[in-house]
C-alpha cells in the first residue's frame, strides 16, 4: 500500500539521486575537463602535439569507457571501501560514478574544443597569445555552447548510471526500483521511480539546452 513511509522513501530517493548525479558530475569535470583539454591540445593537430601524452590518455579513456558500468562498479568495490569506508549507499556510489564519468567527459570536452574554428586560434597566435591564454581565453570561451551541451548529456548519462547502481545497493531511485518494484513486485513504486527518473532527465536537459541557447553567440 502507498503509505507516508513509502512517500518519504521516494522523496529521499530523489534527493539521493540528485546528490549522486550532481556530486559525480562536478567531480567528473574537475578531472575530466583537464583531461579533455590535454587530449585536444596534445593531438597531432593541437596546440602542442605530443604523441606520447595523447596516446596514454587515449588508451586510458578507451579502456575505462569500454567497461560496462555495472562491472566497473563491482571491480571498484575494494577501492570504494578503502576511500569512503563502505561499498554501498549514495556516497559510495559517487566513487565509481566519478571514475566512469571522467573519460566520458574528457571525450566530450575534447570534441567540443576541436570544433573551434582554427582561424580564431591562428588570430590569437598572431597577436602573441601563449598556449595557456589561447586555451583559457579562446578555446574554452569559443566552445562554451558545445561544452554546456556536453555537460547536459553527461548529467543525463550519469543519472542513468546512478540508477543502475541500485542493483548493488547504490541508493537513490534505482535502488528503490530494484528493491520494491522488482524484488517485491510493487509495480506502482516501479512506475513512480521510472517517471521521476524521466522527469529529472528532462529537467536537466531542458535547463542545459536553455543555457546553451542563451550563450550561443551565433543566434
Amino acid at each position: 500500500m502507498w503509505t507516508q513511509e513509502v512517500t518519504s522513501m521516494i522523496i529521499n530517493g530523489v534527493w539521493a539521486t540528485l546528490y549522486m548525479t550532481l556530486a559525480s558530475t562536478i567531480l567528473g569535470y574537475v578531472f575530466g575537463l583537464p583531461m579533455g583539454i590535454l587530449l585536444a591540445v596534445t593531438d597531432k593537430e593541437g596546440l602542442a602535439p605530443n604523441a606520447v601524452v595523447y596516446k596514454i590518455l587515449d588508451v586510458i579513456t578507451n579502456v575505462v569507457r569500454s567497461v560496462p558500468f555495472l562491472i566497473l562498479l563491482i571491480l571498484l568495490i575494494p577501492f570504494t571501501r578503502l576511500l569512503v569506508g563502505q561499498s554501498y549507499g549514495s556516497t559510495a556510489t559517487v566513487v565509481p560514478l566519478v571514475i566512469a564519468a571522467i573519460p566520458f567527459i574528457g571525450r566530450m570536452v575534447e570534441s567540443s574544443i576541436k570544433e573551434v574554428d582554427p582561424g580564431v586560434i591562428e588570430a590569437a597566435r598572431a597577436m602573441g597569445a601563449s598556449n595557456i591564454q589561447i586555451i583559457m581565453k579562446v578555446l574554452l570561451v569559443e566552445a562554451r555552447t558545445s561544452l554546456i551541451t556536453g555537460a547536459t548529456i553527461a548529467i543525463g548519462t550519469i543519472l542513468g548510471y546512478s540508477a543502475m547502481a541500485g542493483c548493488v545497493g547504490g541508493g537513490g531511485l534505482g535502488d528503490i526500483a530494484i528493491r520494491y518494484g522488482y524484488y517485491r513486485y510493487q509495480t506502482d513504486i516501479m512506475i513512480v521511480t521510472v517517471v521521476l527518473l524521466v522527469v529529472l532527465v528532462q529537467v536537466f536537459q531542458s535547463a542545459g539546452m536553455l543555457m546553451a541557447s542563451k550563450l550561443d553567440k551565433r543566434k
